[in-house]
Protein backbone atom coordinates (compact mmCIF):
# COMPACT_ATOMS: atom_id res chain seq x y z
CA UNK A 1 0.00 0.00 0.00
CA UNK A 2 2.70 2.40 0.57
CA UNK A 3 4.03 2.06 -2.81
CA UNK A 4 0.40 4.04 -3.90
CA UNK A 5 0.21 6.74 -1.43
CA UNK A 6 0.95 8.93 -4.77
CA UNK A 7 -2.52 8.49 -5.37
CA UNK A 8 -3.67 10.18 -2.03
CA UNK A 9 -2.24 13.09 -3.04
CA UNK A 10 -4.43 15.95 -3.63
CA UNK A 11 -6.49 14.67 -0.41
CA UNK A 12 -4.41 16.07 2.30
CA UNK A 13 -7.36 17.54 3.77
CA UNK A 14 -9.74 14.84 3.76
CA UNK A 15 -6.68 12.47 5.33
CA UNK A 16 -6.51 14.97 8.48
CA UNK A 17 -9.63 15.90 9.19
CA UNK A 18 -11.24 12.37 8.42
CA UNK A 19 -9.23 10.20 10.79
CA UNK A 20 -9.59 13.32 13.72
CA UNK A 21 -13.14 13.14 13.29
CA UNK A 22 -13.38 9.45 14.23
CA UNK A 23 -10.40 10.27 17.24
CA UNK A 24 -12.62 13.08 18.31
CA UNK A 25 -15.75 10.73 18.16
CA UNK A 26 -13.62 8.02 20.19
CA UNK A 27 -12.91 10.74 22.73
CA UNK A 28 -16.60 11.43 23.05
CA UNK A 29 -17.29 7.41 23.50
CA UNK A 30 -14.92 7.26 26.68
CA UNK A 31 -16.93 9.76 28.19
CA UNK A 32 -20.04 7.72 27.92
CA UNK A 33 -19.14 5.32 30.61
CA UNK A 34 -18.22 8.21 33.58
CA UNK A 35 -21.80 10.07 32.49
CA UNK A 36 -23.41 6.81 33.69
CA UNK A 37 -21.46 6.24 36.35
CA UNK A 38 -22.39 9.36 37.39
CA UNK A 39 -26.01 9.25 36.66
CA UNK A 40 -26.37 5.85 38.64
CA UNK A 41 -24.48 7.17 41.58
CA UNK A 42 -25.71 11.21 41.82
CA UNK A 43 -28.99 10.69 40.21
CA UNK A 44 -30.36 7.20 40.93
CA UNK A 45 -29.35 6.21 43.87
CA UNK A 46 -30.36 9.74 45.42
CA UNK A 47 -33.89 9.76 43.66
CA UNK A 48 -32.49 13.07 41.57
CA UNK A 49 -34.71 12.83 38.59
CA UNK A 50 -33.58 16.53 37.62
CA UNK A 51 -29.84 15.80 37.63
CA UNK A 52 -30.15 12.34 35.68
CA UNK A 53 -32.84 14.30 32.79
CA UNK A 54 -29.66 16.83 32.81
CA UNK A 55 -26.91 13.62 32.58
CA UNK A 56 -29.09 12.34 29.89
CA UNK A 57 -29.55 15.28 27.72
CA UNK A 58 -25.47 15.40 28.19
CA UNK A 59 -25.41 11.58 26.86
CA UNK A 60 -27.66 12.69 23.75
CA UNK A 61 -25.27 15.35 23.70
CA UNK A 62 -22.36 12.90 23.08
CA UNK A 63 -24.44 10.89 20.98
CA UNK A 64 -25.03 13.38 18.43
CA UNK A 65 -21.86 15.17 17.90
CA UNK A 66 -19.95 12.01 17.81
CA UNK A 67 -22.44 10.94 14.74
CA UNK A 68 -21.71 14.06 12.94
CA UNK A 69 -18.23 13.49 13.43
CA UNK A 70 -18.47 10.08 11.97
CA UNK A 71 -20.52 11.09 9.47
CA UNK A 72 -17.74 13.60 8.35
CA UNK A 73 -15.31 11.07 8.88
CA UNK A 74 -17.39 8.59 6.57
CA UNK A 75 -17.89 11.41 3.94
CA UNK A 76 -14.20 11.72 3.93
CA UNK A 77 -12.82 8.06 3.68
CA UNK A 78 -15.42 8.08 0.43
CA UNK A 79 -14.17 10.38 -1.15
CA UNK A 80 -10.66 10.10 -0.57
CA UNK A 81 -11.30 6.03 -1.02
CA UNK A 82 -13.18 6.26 -4.12
CA UNK A 83 -11.00 9.34 -5.91
CA UNK A 84 -8.01 7.27 -5.01
CA UNK A 85 -9.29 4.08 -6.78
CA UNK A 86 -10.22 6.41 -10.06
CA UNK A 87 -6.56 7.09 -9.98
CA UNK A 88 -5.22 4.25 -9.60
CA UNK A 89 -7.81 2.03 -11.95
CA UNK A 90 -6.82 5.19 -14.74
CA UNK A 91 -2.75 4.74 -14.23
CA UNK A 92 -2.97 1.11 -14.47
CA UNK A 93 -4.91 1.10 -17.41
CA UNK A 94 -2.89 3.70 -18.92
CA UNK A 95 0.39 1.87 -18.20
CA UNK A 96 -0.98 -1.50 -19.23
CA UNK A 97 -1.58 0.76 -22.89
CA UNK A 98 1.98 1.05 -22.91
CA UNK A 99 3.57 -2.74 -22.19
CA UNK A 100 4.27 -4.45 -25.51
CA UNK A 101 2.74 -7.60 -26.65
CA UNK A 102 5.51 -9.66 -24.84
CA UNK A 103 3.95 -8.18 -21.24
CA UNK A 104 0.75 -8.59 -21.90
CA UNK A 105 1.72 -11.92 -22.83
CA UNK A 106 3.06 -12.86 -19.70
CA UNK A 107 0.64 -11.02 -17.55
CA UNK A 108 -2.30 -12.74 -19.18
CA UNK A 109 -5.67 -10.51 -19.94
CA UNK A 110 -7.52 -12.74 -17.08
CA UNK A 111 -5.04 -11.65 -14.46
CA UNK A 112 -5.33 -8.00 -15.48
CA UNK A 113 -9.01 -7.80 -15.45
CA UNK A 114 -8.84 -8.98 -12.19
CA UNK A 115 -5.96 -6.29 -10.82
CA UNK A 116 -8.31 -3.95 -12.85
CA UNK A 117 -11.42 -4.84 -10.68
CA UNK A 118 -11.46 -6.20 -7.55
CA UNK A 119 -7.84 -5.52 -6.79
CA UNK A 120 -8.39 -1.88 -6.92
CA UNK A 121 -11.79 -2.41 -5.19
CA UNK A 122 -9.51 -3.79 -2.22
CA UNK A 123 -7.41 -0.96 -2.09
CA UNK A 124 -10.37 1.56 -2.36
CA UNK A 125 -11.82 -0.66 1.00
CA UNK A 126 -8.37 -0.54 2.53
CA UNK A 127 -7.98 3.35 2.54
CA UNK A 128 -11.29 4.11 3.69
CA UNK A 129 -11.56 1.39 6.34
CA UNK A 130 -7.79 2.93 7.42
CA UNK A 131 -9.24 6.27 7.88
CA UNK A 132 -12.64 5.38 9.72
CA UNK A 133 -10.77 2.94 12.10
CA UNK A 134 -6.86 2.63 12.07
CA UNK A 135 -6.77 5.27 14.82
CA UNK A 136 -10.16 4.68 16.20
CA UNK A 137 -9.56 1.20 17.48
CA UNK A 138 -6.50 1.34 18.74
CA UNK A 139 -7.13 4.62 20.67
CA UNK A 140 -10.24 2.89 22.47
CA UNK A 141 -8.58 -0.11 23.31
CA UNK A 142 -5.68 2.68 25.31
CA UNK A 143 -8.26 4.86 26.30
CA UNK A 144 -10.40 2.24 28.34
CA UNK A 145 -7.22 1.04 30.24
CA UNK A 146 -6.26 4.67 30.87
CA UNK A 147 -9.77 5.44 32.61
CA UNK A 148 -10.09 2.04 34.06
CA UNK A 149 -6.92 2.46 35.76
CA UNK A 150 -8.14 6.11 36.73
CA UNK A 151 -11.55 4.36 38.47
CA UNK A 152 -9.23 1.39 40.41
CA UNK A 153 -6.10 0.24 39.80
CA UNK A 154 -6.41 -3.08 40.82
CA UNK A 155 -8.70 -4.32 38.91
CA UNK A 156 -7.49 -2.32 35.93
CA UNK A 157 -4.97 -5.49 36.29
CA UNK A 158 -7.76 -7.73 34.97
CA UNK A 159 -7.84 -5.59 31.74
CA UNK A 160 -4.89 -5.16 31.09
CA UNK A 161 -4.61 -9.30 31.77
CA UNK A 162 -7.45 -10.21 29.57
CA UNK A 163 -6.47 -7.52 26.75
CA UNK A 164 -3.21 -9.74 26.40
CA UNK A 165 -4.97 -12.90 26.02
CA UNK A 166 -7.32 -11.28 23.30
CA UNK A 167 -4.53 -9.72 21.16
CA UNK A 168 -2.46 -12.92 21.04
CA UNK A 169 -6.12 -15.29 19.88
CA UNK A 170 -6.02 -12.42 17.24
CA UNK A 171 -2.55 -12.91 16.43
CA UNK A 172 -2.64 -16.48 16.17
CA UNK A 173 -5.47 -16.40 14.37
CA UNK A 174 -4.55 -13.88 11.89
CA UNK A 175 -1.06 -15.16 11.30
CA UNK A 176 -2.41 -18.53 10.18
CA UNK A 177 -5.11 -16.94 7.97
CA UNK A 178 -3.72 -14.08 5.96
CA UNK A 179 -1.38 -16.01 4.03
CA UNK A 180 -4.35 -17.66 2.12
CA UNK A 181 -5.44 -14.38 1.20
CA UNK A 182 -3.17 -14.23 -2.01
CA UNK A 183 -3.77 -17.84 -2.73
CA UNK A 184 -7.32 -16.96 -3.14
CA UNK A 185 -6.70 -13.93 -5.33
CA UNK A 186 -4.51 -16.42 -7.66
CA UNK A 187 -7.60 -18.98 -7.59
CA UNK A 188 -9.68 -15.81 -8.36
CA UNK A 189 -7.33 -14.95 -11.67
CA UNK A 190 -7.96 -19.02 -12.74
CA UNK A 191 -11.53 -18.89 -12.44
CA UNK A 192 -11.30 -15.58 -14.07
CA UNK A 193 -9.12 -17.24 -17.10
CA UNK A 194 -11.52 -20.36 -17.42
CA UNK A 195 -14.90 -18.04 -16.99
CA UNK A 196 -13.67 -15.87 -19.93
CA UNK A 197 -12.85 -19.05 -22.27
CA UNK A 198 -15.84 -20.66 -21.90
CA UNK A 199 -17.97 -16.89 -22.51
CA UNK A 200 -15.65 -16.37 -25.34
CA UNK A 201 -15.22 -19.74 -27.07
CA UNK A 202 -18.95 -20.91 -26.30
CA UNK A 203 -19.85 -21.71 -29.62
CA UNK A 204 -16.80 -24.13 -29.87
CA UNK A 205 -17.53 -25.97 -26.76
CA UNK A 206 -21.13 -26.56 -27.53
CA UNK A 207 -19.80 -28.07 -31.05
CA UNK A 208 -17.92 -30.65 -28.95
CA UNK A 209 -20.74 -30.91 -26.54
CA UNK A 210 -17.96 -30.35 -23.87
CA UNK A 211 -20.17 -28.04 -21.43
CA UNK A 212 -20.07 -31.06 -19.00
CA UNK A 213 -16.25 -31.02 -18.81
CA UNK A 214 -15.75 -27.45 -18.55
CA UNK A 215 -18.49 -27.39 -16.12
CA UNK A 216 -16.32 -29.78 -14.13
CA UNK A 217 -13.10 -27.95 -14.57
CA UNK A 218 -14.81 -24.96 -13.36
CA UNK A 219 -16.21 -26.59 -10.31
CA UNK A 220 -12.21 -28.22 -9.66
CA UNK A 221 -10.92 -24.45 -9.55
CA UNK A 222 -14.32 -23.43 -7.61
CA UNK A 223 -13.62 -25.96 -5.56
CA UNK A 224 -9.99 -25.38 -4.74
CA UNK A 225 -11.46 -21.64 -4.21
CA UNK A 226 -14.28 -22.73 -1.61
CA UNK A 227 -11.80 -25.00 0.74
CA UNK A 228 -9.36 -21.96 0.99
CA UNK A 229 -12.15 -19.64 1.66
CA UNK A 230 -13.82 -22.66 4.03
CA UNK A 231 -10.42 -22.93 5.88
CA UNK A 232 -9.99 -19.26 6.45
CA UNK A 233 -13.77 -18.71 7.36
CA UNK A 234 -13.08 -21.64 10.22
CA UNK A 235 -10.05 -19.64 11.55
CA UNK A 236 -11.91 -16.54 11.80
CA UNK A 237 -14.77 -18.36 13.23
CA UNK A 238 -12.61 -18.56 16.21
CA UNK A 239 -12.62 -15.44 16.65
CA UNK A 240 -15.78 -14.00 18.39
CA UNK A 241 -16.38 -17.32 20.88
CA UNK A 242 -12.89 -16.80 21.99
CA UNK A 243 -12.87 -13.11 22.30
CA UNK A 244 -16.25 -12.93 24.27
CA UNK A 245 -15.37 -16.05 26.22
CA UNK A 246 -12.44 -14.11 27.62
CA UNK A 247 -13.94 -10.57 27.59
CA UNK A 248 -17.28 -12.11 29.64
CA UNK A 249 -14.99 -13.82 31.88
CA UNK A 250 -13.26 -10.45 32.62
CA UNK A 251 -16.79 -9.19 33.18
CA UNK A 252 -17.27 -11.10 35.92
CA UNK A 253 -13.79 -10.98 37.75
CA UNK A 254 -14.97 -7.29 37.03
CA UNK A 255 -18.26 -7.64 39.30
CA UNK A 256 -16.67 -10.04 41.54
CA UNK A 257 -13.65 -8.20 42.93
CA UNK A 258 -15.52 -4.84 42.15
CA UNK A 259 -18.83 -6.15 44.01
CA UNK A 260 -16.98 -6.57 46.83
CA UNK A 261 -15.37 -3.06 46.39
CA UNK A 262 -18.31 -1.91 46.55
CA UNK A 263 -19.32 -3.54 49.66
CA UNK A 264 -16.05 -2.30 51.68
CA UNK A 265 -17.20 1.48 50.59
CA UNK A 266 -14.02 1.88 48.18
CA UNK A 267 -15.83 1.80 45.01
CA UNK A 268 -19.20 2.90 43.66
CA UNK A 269 -21.89 1.06 42.11
CA UNK A 270 -21.73 3.67 38.99
CA UNK A 271 -18.22 2.91 39.10
CA UNK A 272 -18.73 -0.90 38.31
CA UNK A 273 -21.32 -0.07 35.36
CA UNK A 274 -18.16 1.88 33.70
CA UNK A 275 -15.60 -0.73 34.19
CA UNK A 276 -17.82 -3.11 32.72
CA UNK A 277 -18.42 -0.71 29.59
CA UNK A 278 -14.69 0.04 29.24
CA UNK A 279 -14.64 -3.58 28.85
CA UNK A 280 -17.05 -4.21 26.16
CA UNK A 281 -15.66 -1.21 24.33
CA UNK A 282 -12.16 -2.92 24.58
CA UNK A 283 -13.51 -6.37 23.09
CA UNK A 284 -15.46 -4.33 20.44
CA UNK A 285 -12.38 -2.45 19.09
CA UNK A 286 -10.32 -5.83 19.29
CA UNK A 287 -12.03 -6.92 17.32
CA UNK A 288 -12.66 -4.36 15.06
CA UNK A 289 -8.95 -4.19 15.01
CA UNK A 290 -8.59 -7.67 13.96
CA UNK A 291 -11.04 -7.14 10.98
CA UNK A 292 -9.29 -4.18 10.27
CA UNK A 293 -5.83 -6.30 9.94
CA UNK A 294 -7.95 -8.82 7.82
CA UNK A 295 -8.87 -6.40 5.41
CA UNK A 296 -5.83 -4.12 5.44
CA UNK A 297 -3.81 -7.93 4.78
CA UNK A 298 -6.34 -8.61 1.91
CA UNK A 299 -5.87 -4.95 0.67
CA UNK A 300 -1.65 -5.36 1.06
CA UNK A 301 -2.42 -8.86 -1.29
CA UNK A 302 -4.38 -6.81 -3.81
CA UNK A 303 -2.18 -3.87 -3.89
CA UNK A 304 1.24 -5.72 -4.15
CA UNK A 305 -1.04 -7.35 -7.34
CA UNK A 306 -1.16 -3.97 -8.69
CA UNK A 307 2.38 -3.18 -7.84
CA UNK A 308 3.45 -5.94 -10.30
CA UNK A 309 1.90 -4.61 -12.88
CA UNK A 310 3.11 -0.66 -12.68
CA UNK A 311 6.90 -2.25 -11.85
CA UNK A 312 6.96 -4.09 -15.45
CA UNK A 313 8.83 -1.91 -17.73
CA UNK A 314 7.82 -2.04 -21.44
CA UNK A 315 10.42 -3.42 -23.59
CA UNK A 316 9.09 -1.72 -26.17
CA UNK A 317 9.98 2.16 -25.88
CA UNK A 318 9.80 5.46 -27.79
CA UNK A 319 13.39 6.78 -28.35
CA UNK A 320 11.45 10.07 -28.90
CA UNK A 321 8.22 11.65 -29.22
CA UNK A 322 9.33 14.20 -32.41
CA UNK A 323 8.45 13.55 -35.74
CA UNK A 324 10.84 11.57 -38.06
CA UNK A 325 11.47 12.67 -41.49
CA UNK A 326 11.54 9.62 -43.79
CA UNK A 327 14.02 9.29 -46.86
CA UNK A 328 12.19 10.02 -50.17
CA UNK A 329 14.04 7.19 -52.14
CA UNK A 330 14.32 4.54 -50.06
CA UNK A 331 12.29 1.10 -49.62
CA UNK A 332 8.71 1.20 -47.87
CA UNK A 333 10.34 -1.85 -45.30
CA UNK A 334 13.80 -3.01 -44.89
CA UNK A 335 14.88 -6.29 -43.01
CA UNK A 336 18.43 -6.81 -42.73
CA UNK A 337 19.70 -9.52 -40.75
CA UNK A 338 16.85 -9.72 -38.36
CA UNK A 339 16.76 -12.47 -35.82
CA UNK A 340 13.90 -13.09 -33.02
CA UNK A 341 12.68 -14.95 -29.84
CA UNK A 342 10.11 -14.76 -27.89
CA UNK A 343 11.89 -15.18 -25.07
CA UNK A 344 12.32 -19.07 -24.57
CA UNK A 345 15.83 -19.50 -26.62
CA UNK A 346 14.50 -20.67 -29.82
CA UNK A 347 14.41 -18.02 -32.79
CA UNK A 348 11.04 -17.80 -34.29
CA UNK A 349 12.59 -15.48 -36.70
CA UNK A 350 16.24 -16.41 -38.08
CA UNK A 351 18.50 -14.00 -40.17
CA UNK A 352 15.92 -12.65 -42.17
CA UNK A 353 16.61 -10.12 -44.98
CA UNK A 354 14.37 -8.38 -47.86
CA UNK A 355 13.70 -5.30 -48.98
CA UNK A 356 9.49 -3.98 -50.23
CA UNK A 357 9.79 -0.95 -52.38
CA UNK A 358 6.82 1.64 -52.53
CA UNK A 359 3.38 1.66 -54.11
CA UNK A 360 3.98 -2.68 -54.62
CA UNK A 361 1.91 -5.17 -53.25
CA UNK A 362 3.62 -8.24 -51.41
CA UNK A 363 2.53 -11.25 -50.30
CA UNK A 364 3.84 -13.62 -47.80
CA UNK A 365 2.94 -17.48 -47.48
CA UNK A 366 4.06 -20.15 -45.68
CA UNK A 367 3.23 -23.21 -43.57
CA UNK A 368 1.30 -22.52 -40.15
CA UNK A 369 3.38 -21.44 -37.47
CA UNK A 370 6.43 -20.74 -39.68
CA UNK A 371 6.40 -16.86 -38.61
CA UNK A 372 4.40 -14.55 -41.00
CA UNK A 373 2.75 -12.46 -38.10
CA UNK A 374 5.81 -12.45 -36.10
CA UNK A 375 7.22 -10.41 -38.92
CA UNK A 376 4.49 -8.52 -39.41
CA UNK A 377 4.61 -7.43 -35.56
CA UNK A 378 7.98 -6.38 -35.88
CA UNK A 379 7.16 -3.73 -38.93
CA UNK A 380 4.66 -1.92 -36.68
CA UNK A 381 7.15 -2.73 -33.48
CA UNK A 382 4.75 -4.64 -31.30
CA UNK A 383 8.18 -6.50 -30.53
CA UNK A 384 11.88 -5.03 -31.15
CA UNK A 385 14.15 -7.94 -32.91
CA UNK A 386 16.40 -10.10 -31.04
CA UNK A 387 18.97 -8.82 -34.02
CA UNK A 388 19.34 -6.75 -36.92
CA UNK A 389 16.93 -4.04 -37.69
CA UNK A 390 13.80 -3.06 -39.06
CA UNK A 391 13.82 0.02 -41.36
CA UNK A 392 10.51 1.94 -42.67
CA UNK A 393 11.25 4.50 -45.32
CA UNK A 394 14.52 4.42 -44.69
CA UNK A 395 14.63 4.71 -40.85
CA UNK A 396 14.79 2.06 -38.17
CA UNK A 397 11.42 1.74 -36.60
CA UNK A 398 12.81 2.25 -32.98
CA UNK A 399 13.77 6.01 -34.25
CA UNK A 400 9.87 6.86 -34.76
CA UNK A 401 7.42 8.04 -31.87
CA UNK A 402 4.67 5.07 -31.93
CA UNK A 403 1.49 7.23 -33.24
CA UNK A 404 3.75 8.45 -36.40
CA UNK A 405 5.12 4.74 -37.19
CA UNK A 406 1.59 3.18 -36.44
CA UNK A 407 -0.34 6.37 -37.77
CA UNK A 408 0.44 5.53 -41.30
CA UNK A 409 -0.63 1.75 -41.13
CA UNK A 410 -4.06 0.19 -41.77
CA UNK A 411 -3.86 -3.22 -39.69
CA UNK A 412 -5.66 -5.71 -40.29
CA UNK A 413 -4.82 -9.05 -37.58
CA UNK A 414 -6.02 -12.17 -38.20
CA UNK A 415 -8.73 -12.52 -35.42
CA UNK A 416 -11.53 -9.91 -36.42
CA UNK A 417 -12.55 -7.67 -33.52
CA UNK A 418 -15.26 -5.28 -33.95
CA UNK A 419 -16.19 -2.65 -31.06
CA UNK A 420 -19.93 -2.25 -29.40
CA UNK A 421 -21.47 1.00 -31.02
CA UNK A 422 -21.90 2.00 -34.17
CA UNK A 423 -20.44 0.99 -37.37
CA UNK A 424 -19.42 4.83 -37.96
CA UNK A 425 -17.69 4.69 -34.95
CA UNK A 426 -15.61 1.12 -35.22
CA UNK A 427 -14.73 2.85 -38.93
CA UNK A 428 -13.38 5.97 -37.47
CA UNK A 429 -10.77 4.24 -35.66
CA UNK A 430 -8.02 4.61 -38.64
CA UNK A 431 -9.09 8.27 -39.24
CA UNK A 432 -11.02 10.08 -36.46
CA UNK A 433 -12.17 12.92 -38.79
CA UNK A 434 -12.93 10.87 -41.69
CA UNK A 435 -16.00 11.87 -43.74
CA UNK A 436 -19.37 9.92 -44.73
CA UNK A 437 -17.99 9.47 -48.08
CA UNK A 438 -14.62 8.40 -47.18
CA UNK A 439 -15.91 5.61 -44.75
CA UNK A 440 -18.18 4.68 -47.85
CA UNK A 441 -15.33 4.29 -49.94
CA UNK A 442 -13.49 2.20 -47.89
CA UNK A 443 -16.52 -0.30 -47.34
CA UNK A 444 -16.84 -0.14 -51.28
CA UNK A 445 -13.12 -1.47 -51.50
CA UNK A 446 -13.95 -4.14 -48.63
CA UNK A 447 -16.70 -5.44 -50.59
CA UNK A 448 -18.70 -4.39 -47.02
CA UNK A 449 -20.84 -1.30 -48.56
CA UNK A 450 -23.89 -3.51 -49.60
CA UNK A 451 -24.61 -5.44 -46.72
CA UNK A 452 -24.04 -2.08 -44.90
CA UNK A 453 -27.03 -0.18 -46.70
CA UNK A 454 -28.98 -2.65 -46.13
CA UNK A 455 -29.07 -1.94 -42.54
CA UNK A 456 -31.41 -0.29 -40.92
CA UNK A 457 -29.42 2.54 -39.81
CA UNK A 458 -26.52 2.24 -42.09
CA UNK A 459 -23.46 3.76 -40.88
CA UNK A 460 -25.47 4.49 -37.52
CA UNK A 461 -26.68 0.89 -37.20
CA UNK A 462 -25.30 -0.80 -33.81
CA UNK A 463 -22.49 -3.05 -33.55
CA UNK A 464 -22.76 -5.60 -30.66
CA UNK A 465 -19.32 -6.41 -28.35
CA UNK A 466 -17.12 -8.55 -30.31
CA UNK A 467 -19.76 -7.59 -33.84
CA UNK A 468 -20.94 -10.89 -32.95
CA UNK A 469 -24.30 -9.39 -34.58
CA UNK A 470 -22.32 -9.97 -38.10
CA UNK A 471 -21.31 -13.23 -39.51
CA UNK A 472 -17.34 -14.25 -40.01
CA UNK A 473 -17.05 -12.71 -43.44
CA UNK A 474 -18.97 -9.67 -42.33
CA UNK A 475 -16.79 -8.61 -39.90
CA UNK A 476 -13.60 -9.81 -41.62
CA UNK A 477 -15.07 -7.40 -44.10
CA UNK A 478 -15.74 -4.36 -41.62
CA UNK A 479 -12.10 -4.74 -40.37
CA UNK A 480 -10.67 -4.19 -43.24
CA UNK A 481 -12.66 -1.31 -44.30
CA UNK A 482 -11.66 0.10 -40.78
CA UNK A 483 -8.25 -0.09 -42.04
CA UNK A 484 -8.95 1.21 -45.12
CA UNK A 485 -10.26 4.13 -44.22
CA UNK A 486 -8.37 7.49 -45.18
CA UNK A 487 -6.08 5.06 -47.43
CA UNK A 488 -3.11 5.23 -45.36
CA UNK A 489 0.53 4.61 -46.74
CA UNK A 490 0.75 1.30 -45.93
CA UNK A 491 -2.02 -1.74 -45.52
CA UNK A 492 -1.22 -4.67 -43.67
CA UNK A 493 -3.63 -7.62 -43.93
CA UNK A 494 -2.83 -10.81 -41.59
CA UNK A 495 -4.51 -13.67 -43.57
CA UNK A 496 -7.33 -11.62 -43.59
CA UNK A 497 -9.76 -13.12 -46.25
CA UNK A 498 -9.92 -16.38 -44.15
CA UNK A 499 -13.69 -16.03 -44.02
CA UNK A 500 -14.08 -15.12 -47.44
CA UNK A 501 -15.35 -17.07 -49.95
CA UNK A 502 -12.95 -16.97 -53.71
CA UNK A 503 -15.24 -14.00 -55.96
CA UNK A 504 -15.61 -11.54 -52.73
CA UNK A 505 -11.71 -11.94 -52.37
CA UNK A 506 -10.89 -11.85 -55.83
CA UNK A 507 -12.96 -7.79 -55.65
CA UNK A 508 -11.81 -6.90 -52.92
CA UNK A 509 -8.54 -7.66 -53.77
CA UNK A 510 -8.99 -6.07 -57.43
CA UNK A 511 -10.41 -2.86 -55.74
CA UNK A 512 -6.74 -2.97 -53.34
CA UNK A 513 -4.96 -2.90 -56.09
CA UNK A 514 -6.25 0.27 -57.70
CA UNK A 515 -5.39 2.33 -54.37
CA UNK A 516 -2.54 4.57 -55.02
CA UNK A 517 0.39 5.54 -53.36
CA UNK A 518 -0.07 2.57 -50.99
CA UNK A 519 1.93 -0.67 -50.41
CA UNK A 520 0.09 -3.31 -49.54
CA UNK A 521 1.34 -6.70 -47.41
CA UNK A 522 -0.72 -9.29 -47.43
CA UNK A 523 -0.12 -12.97 -44.92
CA UNK A 524 -2.20 -15.54 -46.49
CA UNK A 525 -2.40 -19.23 -46.89
CA UNK A 526 -3.72 -18.88 -50.23
CA UNK A 527 -1.73 -18.67 -53.21
CA UNK A 528 -4.27 -17.63 -55.35
CA UNK A 529 -4.25 -14.65 -53.25
CA UNK A 530 -0.64 -13.43 -54.22
CA UNK A 531 -0.13 -14.95 -57.39
CA UNK A 532 -0.38 -11.59 -58.95
CA UNK A 533 1.61 -9.72 -56.26
CA UNK A 534 5.37 -7.43 -57.60
CA UNK A 535 7.10 -10.04 -54.73
CA UNK A 536 6.43 -13.02 -52.38
CA UNK A 537 8.57 -14.11 -49.76
CA UNK A 538 8.67 -17.89 -48.51
CA UNK A 539 8.83 -18.95 -45.04
CA UNK A 540 9.69 -21.79 -43.91
CA UNK A 541 10.47 -22.40 -39.85
CA UNK A 542 11.25 -18.92 -39.20
CA UNK A 543 13.79 -18.58 -42.19
CA UNK A 544 13.38 -16.71 -46.09
CA UNK A 545 13.06 -20.00 -48.22
CA UNK A 546 12.13 -17.93 -51.36
CA UNK A 547 12.13 -14.39 -52.24
CA UNK A 548 10.77 -13.22 -56.08
CA UNK A 549 7.67 -13.09 -58.22
CA UNK A 550 4.71 -16.07 -58.50
CA UNK A 551 6.95 -17.73 -61.85
CA UNK A 552 10.16 -17.22 -60.25
CA UNK A 553 9.17 -18.75 -57.01
CA UNK A 554 7.73 -22.23 -58.49
CA UNK A 555 10.54 -22.46 -60.50
CA UNK A 556 13.42 -22.08 -57.94
CA UNK A 557 11.40 -22.83 -54.97
CA UNK A 558 10.29 -25.97 -53.57
CA UNK A 559 8.47 -24.55 -50.73
CA UNK A 560 6.61 -22.70 -52.49
CA UNK A 561 6.32 -24.83 -55.43
CA UNK A 562 4.68 -27.62 -52.45
CA UNK A 563 2.42 -25.09 -50.80
CA UNK A 564 0.43 -24.44 -54.74
CA UNK A 565 0.53 -28.26 -55.77
CA UNK A 566 -1.05 -29.03 -52.82
CA UNK A 567 -4.02 -26.58 -53.53
CA UNK A 568 -4.31 -26.07 -56.75
CA UNK A 569 -3.59 -28.68 -59.56
CA UNK A 570 -0.15 -28.71 -61.93
CA UNK A 571 -2.24 -27.79 -64.59
CA UNK A 572 -4.02 -24.97 -62.95
CA UNK A 573 -1.18 -23.32 -61.80
CA UNK A 574 0.10 -20.19 -64.00
CA UNK A 575 3.64 -20.59 -65.09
Amino acid sequence: MFKLRRFLRGYKVQLIVGPLCKLFEAILELFVPLVMAAVIDNGILRNDLGYVLSMGGVLVLLGVVGLSAALVCQYMASYTSQGAGTKIRNALFEHIGTLSHRELDELGTPSLITRMTSDINAVQANIAMTMRLLLRAPFLIIGALVMACFIDLKISLIFFFASAIIGAILYLVMSRSLPFYKKVQSLVDRISLLSRENLEGNRVIRAFSKQRAQQEALDKEGGNLAKISIRVGRLAALLNPATYVVTYSAIALILYFGGKQVDGGVLLSGDIIALTSYMMQILLAMIVLANLVVLLSRGNASAARINEVFEVEPSVTERSTSPVKPKENAPKIEFSGVDFTYGDGDNELENISFTIEKNTFTGIIGTTGSGKSTLLSLILRYYDTSSGRVMTDGVDVRDYPFSQLRGNAGVVPQKSVLFSGTVRSNMLWQKPDATDDEIWRALEIAQAAEFVRELPNGLGSAVAQGGTNFSGGQRQRLCIARALVGEPELIILDDSFSALDFATEKALRTELLKMKNTTIIIVTQRCSTIMSADKILVLEDGKLEGEGTHGELFESCSAYREICLSQLKSSEVPR
